[in-house]
């Protein structure tokens, strides 16, 4: 029988996650399929419920059920336990479901790998506290930078998560307007919600080391504002989430599978794809 995997949300039309999964089935030789379920806010846990009973392999989850997804799961990875929202299930055999939350692995391994940006000793901005910031925010601290500054509008919301920096003396949390002297940094990374609504938060100048790069969470076809910005403000490097979403998609695809695909020709078919929506 095929396996059959999901991504739930809502809304939850526009995720490119059933296309690029079903680049990985094809690239792995892996039998399985892969949907998307736009779900009602109050109905996740029903819906995970009857998707596994019908024998469902695992899911992906969006917003806005990731906190619910680990409320539901009766197993959790540390990194999961940690952030306190999932965005993979795996469903045993036993009737049991581990939930996992990859984001934070994709946005390294996209730094990493794929551009080549190494996060140890650096001088790292995060903007934003809500949940995409507290999924990756332990990944981040692992990779020893030397400074982490979380800053965000609303600064209790930042200051909650320096709980997740246990072991880093030099990290701090402020607002937006309060930036102006901490730079300058080697990274920032755009973990707010503004990028979608063609938005972003109003942010002090010289906030960029020499050569420093900017990574926005999110993705179109074009810069966003964020990216926009932060190439007027001489940034050496602008980049945004694809490959992150990519690379997220493929170790849950590890978990459920056992098996790495190539990210690297998934990303660009993607990008072209995204580039050139008639072609």
């Amino acid at each position: 029988m095929t396996d059959r995997y999901a991504v739930f949300g809502h809304p939850v039309a526009h995720s490119r996650s059933p296309w690029i999964h079903a680049r990985f089935a094809e690239q792995t030789a892996q039998d399985l399929e892969y949907t998307r379920q736009d779900v009602a806010p109050d109905g996740f846990a029903e819906a995970v419920e009857l998707f596994q009973a019908d024998g469902g392999r695992g899911l992906n989850i969006t917003v806005p059920f990731k906190e619910e997804a680990w409320a539901v799961a009766d197993s959790r990875s540390p990194r999961a336990e940690t952030c306190g929202a999932v965005n993979t299930l795996l469903f045993g055999a036993d009737g049991g479901r581990h939930g996992d939350n990859t984001d934070g692995e994709g946005l390294v391994r996209d730094l990493r790998y794929n551009h080549h940006i190494s996060l140890q000793g650096r001088r790292i901005l995060v903007l934003g506290a809500g949940g995409a910031v507290r999924g990756v925010l332990e990944l981040l601290v692992a990779e020893r930078p030397a400074v982490l500054v979380i800053a965000n509008r609303t600064v209790s919301r930042a200051q909650a998560l320096l709980r997740l920096c246990h072991g880093m003396s030099e990290n701090s949390a402020c607002g937006f307007d309060a930036l102006a002297g901490h730079g300058p940094f080697d990274l920032i990374i755009n973990g707010t919600s503004t990028g979608l609504s063609g938005e972003m938060p109003a942010l002090p100048d010289d906030l960029f080391a020499s050569g420093g790069a900017a990574y926005d969470m999110v993705y179109g076809a074009e810069p966003t504002p964020f990216l926009r910005w932060a190439e007027q403000q001489g940034a050496g490097l602008t980049l945004d989430g694809l490959g992150m979403l990519v690379e997220q998609a493929a170790e849950s695809f590890r978990l459920w599978r056992g098996v790495s695909p190539d990210t690297a020709p998934v990303i660009r078919e993607l990008r072209q794809a995204i580039s050139n929506p008639a072609s």
